[in-house]
């Protein structure tokens, strides 16, 4: 496991989380509706892996050996979209443009369409298999220190694709795979529990027994990140889980914990008051 973050390091990831938040929120505010709960869930998530862990390169997005990230619950791409703003990847105003007519910055994360999207994804379920896939091409390349990085979501692991693939990465060792499970605990239609009667306590559990490394994090905290992810780079031959207890709609009082927060209205005004009137300068 490498060292704890320093105060500098960490102070930096907070700040890019933060601005990944707002960005979203102003996103989706502009645009009256969209993704609220699952993309406020990864923002830390994906503000340390694209702010310390992830080799990209902003000038070169298809570059052959960078680290690859499947978001699998590609409805979440809106905070995915602000994180790669942030870093230069396209300009910060296409933000205004989210899920209108002709944008490059559709409601689910189209690698044709978005520089830095690695892959389309949404059709949930589908994600980790195509992972695989690249993992397991990764190696076949000979592409050593590239590593595949997956999201999905704890509603998704319903589907039985996901159990195929579990089974497939842990056979052919694919220790260059590290996957993360957003649990929030919420979809669509409710509780997972209710749903499926999947019970998200036992998630770390189900995947270990597939024969992968797994671990828990808190998916807010950045510290608590770091660890679990430090803890998963050994290529020991196992793919990696890491269950990332999260809330829903992380950061919006009215749809905290709200499996109403899916797909939920969110007015311009309401966004300016969790942040004060602060407005970013790519919606003036």
């Amino acid at each position: 496991m490498s060292e704890k973050l320093s105060g500098k390091e960490l102070a930096s990831l907070r700040e890019f989380a933060d601005k990944i938040r707002m960005y979203t929120l102003y996103s989706i505010g502009n645009l009256g509706v969209g993704h609220v709960g699952g993309s406020m869930s990864i923002v830390e998530i994906l503000a340390y892996l694209y702010g310390h862990e992830m080799n990209v390169d902003p000038k070169n997005p298809r570059k052959e050996d960078r680290d690859l990230l499947v978001l699998s619950k590609g409805h979440s791409g809106p905070a995915l979209y602000s994180t790669l703003a942030l870093l230069g990847f396209f300009p910060e105003s296409w933000l205004k443009t989210l899920n209108v007519g002709g944008t490059s910055l559709p409601s689910h994360a189209d690698r044709n369409r978005t520089p830095g999207i690695d892959m389309s994804t949404g059709s949930l379920g589908q994600g980790l298999s195509v992972a695989c896939g690249a993992a397991y091409g990764s190696k076949v390349k000979g592409l050593d220190k590239q590593r595949v990085f997956a999201i999905i979501g704890d509603g998704e692991t319903n589907e039985g694709q996901n159990f195929e693939a579990a089974m497939f990465a842990a056979h052919m060792k694919l220790d260059n795979l590290i996957a993360a499970t957003d649990c929030n605990r919420l979809q669509l239609d409710g509780t997972i529990d209710d749903i499926s009667g999947l019970n998200p306590d036992k998630l770390e559990a189900m995947w270990s027994s597939f024969g992968w490394e797994t671990c828990q994090a808190d998916g807010h905290d950045l510290e608590s990140i770091h660890r679990a992810y430090s803890s998963c780079m050994e290529r020991n031959g196992k793919p990696k889980m890491i269950i990332m207890n999260t809330i829903k709609a992380k950061g919006v009082p009215s749809l905290e914990n709200n499996a109403g927060s899916h797909n939920a209205p969110l007015a311009l005004d309401t966004v300016k008051e969790i942040y004060n009137g602060e407005v970013p300068a790519w919606l003036k």
